[in-house]
């Protein structure tokens, strides 16, 4: 073939175009979408803006964060598959919403098992706790941390919320656990999965007539205007695993992917401590919005509950395994 000067001068040119579009390609951010299903104002809103602001600092130019809070990308019965599908980078779901891809995460469902939030921040941060955060590598997903949320408190549309009998028969709304719906079938009431997104309007209407949660996502929500007592059982806990898909995690370049780490330790370390000051805001401003009556329980009532409950620790031994429920256990001392 007879190359013209016209012909070498166009390839010449495409060669140019092809080198300046891939330069250009390198020089471009790397964009990290971090979907989430609650609002700016709670501990974890608040922690993904932390570390959107942190890592862009740490790695200008470099990384771009986008997020997307209250569900406006992904609901939470989505976002685990979006994550893994590659369609989102990072997410920090409840730990309740990892059952089904590792058992042992589900000791943090079990009812009445840390005593506070310093339990459950002493656990996290034990050999154990680290041990989790790579226990479900080979599903796709590694744990970056764990950030906090609050102790649970259970929430109906009744006037009496007292001692477990009073909730029988009532239905509840719960995350898609089989321990918190274990949780409740012990009391006899009866659970419902739902969506974080559409509890508000379930309780509103009917569809349930009560659910379980921390103060701050009751207040965010405005769950306590669509309930009329709150009671202060703090039976469990609701913290979040930060997230992301280890494929790509791990596919970073290295100084991206020490950057991001320390942007997550920063993030972390801010969310941790917002969390108690938020949550103890909500508290109040629930109780000054004068909607739900909140309800303080005395130590009679909560053993009542706590008895009551307590098997659904025998059930999931098994499954989660007696060392890390005594792992737990010791965090309470």
């Amino acid at each position: 073939m007879k190359l013209t000067l016209p012909t070498i001068a166009a390839g010449l040119g495409l060669a140019v175009a092809l080198t300046f579009s891939a330069g250009a390609m390198a020089d471009d951010p790397i964009t990290i979408k971090f979907s989430h299903v609650v609002t700016d104002q709670t501990p974890k809103g608040q922690g993904a803006i932390k570390f959107k602001e942190v890592a862009e600092e740490l790695l200008p130019g470099k990384v771009e964060v986008e997020l997307y809070p209250n569900s406006t990308l992904y609901g939470d019965a989505k976002e685990m598959q979006a994550l893994l599908l590659g369609d989102v980078h990072m997410i920090a779901p409840s730990l309740s919403k990892f059952d089904r891809y590792t058992k042992q995460l589900q000791v943090f469902d079990l009812p009445f098992l840390f005593d506070d939030t310093d339990a459950v921040a002493c656990f996290e941060n034990s050999d154990t706790g680290r041990e989790l955060l790579d226990s479900m590598q080979d599903k796709g997903i590694k744990g970056l941390a764990y950030w906090h949320n609050g102790m649970k408190m259970l929430s109906t549309n009744k006037d009496t919320l007292q001692r477990p009998e009073d909730i029988k028969g009532l239905k509840f709304r719960i995350q898609n656990s089989d321990v918190l719906e274990a949780q409740f079938r012990e009391v006899d009431a009866n659970p419902q999965k739902l969506a974080f997104g559409e509890v508000y309007q379930a309780l509103q209407t009917g569809v349930v007539d009560g659910q379980e949660n921390t103060w701050s996502n009751m207040y965010s929500q405005k769950f306590h205007e669509v309930q009329k007592t709150i009671a202060e059982t703090n039976h469990g806990a609701i913290d979040y695993l930060l997230v992301t898909n280890a494929e790509w995690w791990n596919g970073l370049p290295d100084d991206i992917r020490e950057g991001l780490e320390k942007a997550v330790e920063k993030a972390t370390e801010y969310e941790q401590q917002k969390a108690a000051e938020i949550n103890a805001e909500a508290r109040q401003s629930i109780i000054d919005a004068d909607g739900a009556e909140v309800v303080q329980l005395s130590d009679d009532d909560l053993d009542a509950w706590r008895d009551a409950m307590k098997p659904v620790w025998d059930k999931f031994e098994d499954e989660i395994g007696a060392d890390v429920i005594e792992a737990a256990l010791a965090c309470n001392d």
